[in-house]
């Protein structure tokens, strides 16, 4: 298969020493060495005696020309090895004319490192006894009976382009399963034979022969590991047979590139496996590929995915004596029975970093028309260019391939006889409905159709010496996503910096206050131990002159001074990074008045840390977590509060700005308000925290392809599977980047590591008796991770309903809230107890549900937030998710609604898939988005036929009847979700929602219970406010202003939250804090025009309130 201009070179073979060696006649037996290969006899060494030691000095040397111009070729050394048979001479007895040899045992030596490169090695193999040999019975403790070889050539028979540019296949036949029942081992000796076509350079195929099967009755499996054979018979010494370091290991059926690696096929394969017939083979077929031969190797399968590989049996025949290799013509085709073919799919070999393949492949007949159409052959190897093969198929036939295919003469004509005869069946296959494989004879094969009725397949495996297509390191796209985003460094502590110049700033304060304490005690201790509470202001003032005076006098007041300087010069280096000098005096005079307003602050901070008893309680600070501030921003979407929400995502950032969580939200953010450079800056920022961090980095995938950066949207996406070659998201993006570029090989590479990923994944789930996968899902909806991290708690396979309470310090006295804050403040001491995470108990079941008010304007966004993103895990019957569903899950979460329409018809069309209520209701969110009622009502009529009794499927309906206005379909709806044992993925809104309808059909009671149970579960300001409401409708004062407080904690920027207060105030009496909840109304602009009249009405009824009557 190789083309070299290379002239015949010398490979000498030297036999040096023998160890461990035993005889028939004793340890001092005479042997010798013969050299063997390609069927030629090389020569004899010399007859050495054996020493008592077992060892023997034959330095035996051979050789043999290399020419591949007409001689041995590359292919020879690669698949043919070099053997050494050992012979004992006998000594004569009496009368003995000759002398009686007998054959010890045969030592292989494997060539193939002359194809590596090399121009020699040394090896010690080891010798194989013969049947009957002394060899046999080894002594324990003996070591086995070996040779020590050397193999040199004058230099390398590659060349530098050949080791680099070429290959080495290596193609292995395990054994052919479940085989027809008319395969019986008794009877005419049969050959099977299996067989398929390698491409060359050119026009020529070199074929690939496997023969000799054996067929077994099974009963029990073969073993694993088991060494591997040489294609090669007349082997006199078993051991011989087996490939030195070559074994079959086998493997799980899952990890398979085959047809039968499913786990519906499991059963099957274990029960042909174990107790059906089979045919084994074992051997090994090696084939050197030039660099023009791999050009033709990836071409071949380029154009044409499937390659045949076809089985036959034929019958054995023992020529006669002095006819050997002689067969009447009548035997041609007679011989070939139960012709079939396997159709190997060999594009993953174009995968990038595969090197091989293994698995089952069914067996069917061989067909013409079908062979053709699947893999353009139009010969077969047997019937067509393999007579010769047949007519060579005798007892005891060397079973070696072919160097060079024997093809007839008339080939040319045959292949334009073929080629019209394809085409003629191509058009009659698509002018009609009948099956090729219906079709009359010659194309009908009874006999092979035994192999489907049977369901016999052959367990293939295919090798390369070098991957086709290299894979990119992992280091490579380490470096290529640093050299695009450098990592951020982190922040380093400075001893020196702002915090520390404050806090010596304070130290001097304290200092100074204490010395000018302790000038006026000295002063005046006794006037004021006499005076005590007595003393007045002006005996105070006219001491504090005296002091002034005296410190003046003494110079104290010019030694504080001093002493406070060096720390206000810090304050101004490092605080206010002012070093240089001012370039005029007006900005000197502002710096200073903005100077001096800090330092007085910081002196009243110094001097209340000093003497705290003369300083007022603290007022209580409302401190909100990152999990409260991100429910916050949602909320804000929600409502199409695009700033507020903002502000939220900013706050959090502000608070942890090494936190690439916050980072990763307020990507998603923008994504949702189509500020694709923010979200990306966002998604960068977070992997610049953490260049490892998968999410990230698929992001940045996603938004690199969004913006077109293709060549880095592959960084990402590469480095995510090699970072994390189990994530079946990053497989599925990966797939689906390569659809965009039209690179089908790369795209079905992806996909199907992604589909084995997730098999493996519910298979050991399923093993281990851990929850169904569709429970462990549905683990992941309060959390913000999306790519199949096990974090969060389940809604599906417990009620989590996390705890809820007022922030520390509010005041006021609690009614009928006292006994819910404190089951609530237990719920969190709890949860804080278990778990490491004070806030993982917070987090919502999904909060991800986008609400658009229905008397709000439309928003300019064109993916507006019409509904939160449900979580991905709907319902409670559920089919097994794909990997499709699970990337749509993830782009869901981030927003990335561009991707999903793509993904989504993924789903329609995979097999696992397909329109499920999971599918449907992607879709409804998908057209709410786009506030598209019509199509999203008939998804949602879709989904609810699928499964009627899924509870989010409900939930979905009532925000689709909320949204258009229908608010009593939507309260139905509402319901009819909270009804269900299970609950929906996302209950935050939907109380939220049904609590308004409730308030709107002045339904109080019914308000309040909702709003009662949404602030239990995910307290908000609008679930307070909601309360407060509810309460205040109920004439429930203390209740609504205890309520409203709360609300008013997490957020006193709601101005329709001061209004209610205002109200409760007015209809409490309390003039003072009327009016300040009534600015505060007017001030934040509350719009809401119908609560503004009623407050006026109270107003005029009470008689104040309103400061500007």
């Amino acid at each position: 298969m190789e083309q070299t201009s290379s002239t015949g070179r010398p490979v000498q073979i030297t036999v040096t020493d023998g160890y461990d060696l035993k005889g028939f006649k004793g340890d001092t037996s005479v042997t010798f060495i013969r050299a063997e290969f390609n069927q030629v006899v090389l020569g004899d060494s010399a007859k050495i005696t054996v020493s008592s030691e077992g060892t023997a000095k034959y330095n035996f040397t051979v050789s043999f020309e290399f020419n591949p111009e007409g001689g041995i070729a590359l292919d020879d050394l690669a698949h043919k090895p070099v053997f050494l048979t050992m012979t004992e001479v006998l000594p004569k007895e009496k009368k003995q004319k000759d002398e009686k040899t007998l054959v010890l045992g045969q030592a292989v030596v494997d060539l193939l490192p002359l194809l590596e490169g090399k121009s020699s090695f040394q090896t010690v193999v080891p010798l194989h006894p013969v049947p009957g040999s002394p060899l046999e019975t080894i002594r324990p403790g003996v070591k086995q009976c070996s040779l020590e070889v050397k193999v040199f050539v004058s230099e390398p028979l590659l060349t530098s382009a050949q080791i680099s540019g070429g290959n080495l296949l290596k193609v292995t036949l395990e054994a052919a399963y479940a085989v027809p029942e008319s395969f019986m081992p008794i009877g005419p000796l049969q050959n099977y034979m299996v067989g398929l076509q390698v491409p060359s350079f050119g026009e020529k195929d070199y074929p690939i022969l496997f023969k000799n099967g054996t067929l077994k009755v099974g009963g029990e499996r073969e073993p694993v590991p088991r060494p591997k054979k040489w294609p090669i018979a007349n082997i006199l010494a078993p051991g011989a047979n087996n490939i030195p370091g070559s074994y079959i290991v086998g493997g799980p059926y899952e990890e398979e590139e085959g047809e039968l690696n499913h786990p519906e096929d499991r059963e099957f394969r274990t029960q042909a496996e174990s107790i059906k017939k089979r045919i084994t083979w074992d051997l090994e077929s090696r084939c050197y590929l030039d660099p023009s031969a791999v050009v033709s190797f990836q071409k071949r399968i380029v154009d044409c995915r499937f390659w045949p590989v076809e089985i036959t049996r034929v019958p054995l025949t023992t020529a006669p004596k002095g006819k050997v290799g002689k067969l009447d013509k009548t035997e041609d085709e007679s011989q070939l029975s139960f012709h079939g073919v396997a159709y190997v799919n060999m594009v993953p070999l174009l995968y990038p970093g595969v090197k091989r393949i293994r698995g089952a492949f069914h067996i069917y007949p061989y067909l013409d028309s079908i062979v053709y159409e699947k893999t353009k052959c139009l010969f077969s190897l047997f019937r067509d260019t393999g007579h010769h093969l047949i007519q060579n198929n005798k007892v005891g036939g060397i079973i070696s391939p072919q160097s060079k295919p024997v093809i007839a003469k008339n080939l040319k004509e045959d292949k334009t006889i073929k080629e019209k005869d394809m085409q003629t069946l191509s058009i009659k296959s698509q002018s009609s409905d009948t099956p090729l494989e219906a079709e009359p004879s010659p194309y009908h094969n009874p006999e092979g159709q035994q192999y489907l009725e049977a369901g016999t397949y052959l367990v293939l495996e295919i090798q390369l010496d070098k991957a086709l297509v290299p894979k990119r390191m992992p280091e490579e796209l380490a470096r290529r996503v640093k050299e695009m985003i450098p990592p951020r460094p982190p922040l380093t502590r400075r001893t020196g910096g702002a915090q520390k110049a404050v806090s010596d700033y304070h130290m001097q304060i304290k200092n100074i206050s204490r010395a000018i304490l302790d000038e006026y005690h000295r002063m005046y201790s006794q006037e004021v131990t006499k005076l005590g509470k007595e003393m007045d202001n002006e005996t105070l003032e006219e001491h504090k002159c005296q002091l002034n005076y005296e410190l003046n006098c003494s110079g104290k007041y010019f030694a504080f001074k001093e002493q406070l300087k060096h720390a206000v010069v810090k304050i101004v280096r490092e605080k206010y990074l002012k070093t240089t000098s001012f370039e005029s005096q007006e900005e000197l005079q502002t710096f200073i008045s903005e100077l001096y307003v800090f330092l007085v602050d910081q002196m009243h901070v110094a001097l209340n840390q000093v003497m705290p008893d003369d300083i007022q309680g603290a007022v209580p600070t409302i401190y909100t977590s990152s999990e409260q501030l991100r429910l916050f921003a949602f909320e804000a979407e929600v409502n199409e509060n695009f700033e507020m929400a903002a502000v939220y995502y900013e706050e959090r950032l502000v608070r942890e700005p090494q936190n690439l969580e916050h980072w990763l939200d307020y990507g998603a953010f923008c994504l949702l308000t189509e500020d694709n450079i923010k979200a990306q800056e966002c998604f960068r920022k977070a992997l610049s925290l953490n260049q490892n961090h998968i999410r990230s980095l698929l992001l940045c995938g996603v938004l690199a392809v969004l913006m077109e950066n293709y060549e880095q949207a592959e960084i990402f996406f590469e480095d995510a599977t090699c970072l994390e070659p189990t994530n079946v998201v990053a497989w599925t993006l990966l797939g689906l980047y390569y659809e965009i570029q039209n690179n089908d090989i790369r795209m079905e590479m992806a996909f199907h590591e992604a589909f084995k990923q997730l098999q493996t994944r519910i298979t050991k789930q399923k093993s281990t008796g851990t929850l169904e996968y569709l429970e462990e899902g549905r683990k992941m909806e309060s959390s913000l991770d999306p790519l199949g991290m096990t974090n969060g708690s389940s809604a599906i396979a417990i009620k989590v309903e996390p705890p809820a309470g007022p922030a520390p310090g509010a005041e006021g006295t609690l009614s009928i809230l006292d006994e819910f804050l404190k089951e609530s403040s237990r719920l969190q001491s709890d949860s804080q107890e278990q778990s490491p995470d004070p806030n993982s108990s917070r987090k919502l079941s999904n909060v991800f549900l986008k609400e658009i008010p229905v008397k709000k304007e439309t928003s300019k966004c064109q993916a507006s937030s019409a509904v939160l993103n449900p979580s991905p895990y709907y319902g409670v019957s559920q089919t097994p998710t794909t990997i499709f569903m699970e990337t749509i899950r993830f782009l869901m979460k981030v927003n990335a609604v561009q991707y999903v329409h793509r993904v989504l018809a993924h789903e329609l069309l995979c097999p696992q898939g397909g329109p499920s209520c999971e599918y449907y209701l992607v879709l409804a969110q998908t057209y709410l988005l786009k506030k598209d009622f019509a199509k999203a009502e008939e998804c949602l009529h879709q989904a609810a036929q699928m499964d009627y009794l899924n509870p989010n499927v409900w939930g979905m309906k009532g925000h689709l009847y909320f949204l258009s206005g229908n608010h009593a379909e939507a309260k139905a709806c509402y319901e009819r979700t909270i009804s269900f044992v299970v609950d929906a993925s996302e209950m935050h809104f939907i109380f939220l929602r049904l609590g308004l309808i409730y308030l709107e059909e002045k339904e109080y009671e019914k308000a309040k219970r909702t709003y009662l149970q949404a602030c239990k579960r995910s307290p908000s300001c609008l679930t307070w406010l909601g309360l407060g409401i509810s309460c205040y409708r109920l004439e429930e004062l203390t209740e609504a202003e205890d309520a409203l407080s709360e609300a008013n904690a997490l957020n006193n920027y709601n101005a329709e939250v001061w209004a209610y207060l205002a109200l409760v105030s007015l209809k409490a009496g309390r003039q003072l804090e009327a009016e300040q909840a009534y600015k505060y109304t007017m001030k934040l602009k509350l719009k809401n025009e119908a609560l503004l009249a009623e407050i006026h009405m109270v107003q005029e009824t009470v008689g104040f309130g309103n400061p500007s009557f």
